[in-house]
């Protein structure tokens, strides 16, 4: 058998070097995975020569410290995930892949208990690793939308266990994340008299995969109960299995009050009719923001980026605040100049340079929509935040909020 025609065709990225960390031999399979030729790589240092990671001291390079503990040690080191880039040979353009591997360095003892050689077994995981980052980074978008609605946001199991609550639940509760989601947790927040009947809705609406509305009363931070509007919406997949659920709970404490006090001041029953349907509007229209974020980009949302608030990104919402106008490339200045001269895009800069958030809450602006040259009035409530990059230096801003010209008007 020819022992090294059989090691070169082990499927396996598999390489071995001396104690020195000279290449003494290579799998065919490793030299297609790092793109190399056997003849170009053997007889080279390991990592100074074959295989430089230029983003890090020599002395630094997890890579050696793994092989210099086998050594060291005389057994097997396990090396975790790291990044470790390959260099493109300068034929095929030249410059680094990204990689990301799992690797052991195994060490072969002659028979006085010296290393004769390191065997390296590495697993390029790159497409895993990318996709777990992606996946945090998908994480992270979600979390940022549903901190930045005025909304208690909540997710549940296909079980109905809480799963997960927004940063304004926390807030307001006084709840921590870790106490919402232990058994019966939320759950102390609840008015003692709602818990019955939210519990019946709660069965009923799993039983038949369906949305859950109720009214209820959660205690602040402060121990004081406000009413809430309460919605559920069941996400199914394929076969109609509810996988979890995403909710909102929207403050609906003024409507209530003012219905109680038109109630005793024994107003006529048609301008109870109106107050009380205007409460219902209202809670409608925010648990209507909440569905369209989690599942079709429920509020008006833009990218702004760079100090000259240049529109980068927009939704579907955005752009039918303006049906008639150009905004993607151009700064908010070019595309809105109404918007400018109402002192907006110097709060833009105002936001960029100091990472304040700009809250507005049912504010009239003055909006050329139809690209007319005609203004008309619209209330919306929005949030400017900035957008910083790993450095923590300002790159944009981003814009978020709905229309309540409606509600306002009603």
């Amino acid at each position: 058998m020819d022992t090294l025609d059989f090691f070169s065709n082990i499927p396996e990225n598999i390489v071995i070097i001396s104690p020195e960390q000279e290449i003494l031999a290579a799998t065919d399979t490793y030299l297609k995975t790092t793109g190399r030729k056997r003849n170009d790589i053997l007889g080279l240092h390991f990592l100074l020569e074959a295989f430089p990671n230029n983003s890090m001291p020599y002395e630094e390079n997890p890579v050696k410290i793994s092989i210099d503990k086998a050594i060291e040690t005389k057994e097997v080191d396990y090396l975790n995930v790291i990044r470790y880039d390959i260099a493109i040979p300068a034929e095929e353009g030249g410059g680094y892949s990204e990689r990301y591997w799992e690797a052991s360095h195994t060490p072969v003892l002659d028979e006085e208990g010296n290393i004769k050689y390191i065997i390296q077994n590495t697993h390029d995981v790159t497409e895993r690793e990318i996709a777990r980052q992606a996946q945090e980074i998908s994480e992270e978008k979600f979390k940022f939308l549903t901190d930045a609605v005025p909304q208690l946001i909540y997710m549940t199991d296909e079980a109905g266990d809480l799963t997960y609550v927004n940063q304004r639940w926390v807030e307001y509760t006084g709840q921590s994340m870790e106490e919402s989601l232990q058994e019966g947790g939320w759950e102390k927040a609840i008015h003692p008299d709602d818990m019955r009947v939210l519990k019946q809705k709660m069965d009923e609406a799993m039983a038949a995969g369906e949305e859950l509305q109720a009214e209820l009363r959660i205690r602040n931070q402060y121990g004081m109960y406000r009413w809430f509007l309460t919605r559920s919406q069941p996400l199914k997949d394929k076969d109609g299995n509810v996988i979890l659920r995403v909710g909102s709970s929207s403050d609906i404490q003024d409507n209530k009050q003012l219905v109680q006090e038109l109630l005793e001041s024994n107003e006529q029953m048609s301008v109870l009719a109106d107050q009380v349907e205007r409460a219902y509007q209202k809670a409608e229209a925010e648990r209507k923001i909440l569905e369209r974020l989690i599942m079709k980009a429920p509020v008006f949302f833009c990218i702004l980026r760079g100090p000259e608030h240049r529109y980068e990104l927009m939704n579907e919402k955005y752009k039918q605040l303006f049906p008639e106008k150009e905004l993607l490339g151009r700064t908010v200045a070019e595309a809105l100049p109404e918007v400018a001269e109402q002192g907006f895009v110097k709060i833009l800069d105002e936001v960029y340079r100091t990472g304040k958030d700009f809250v507005a809450e049912n504010i009239t602006l003055k909006l050329d929509r139809y690209n007319r040259g005609e203004l008309e009035d619209m209330c919306v409530t929005f949030i400017y935040q900035a957008i910083y990059d790993e450095q923590e230096q300002a790159t944009g801003i981003m814009v978020c909020g709905y229309d309540a010209t409606a509600l306002i008007k009603k």
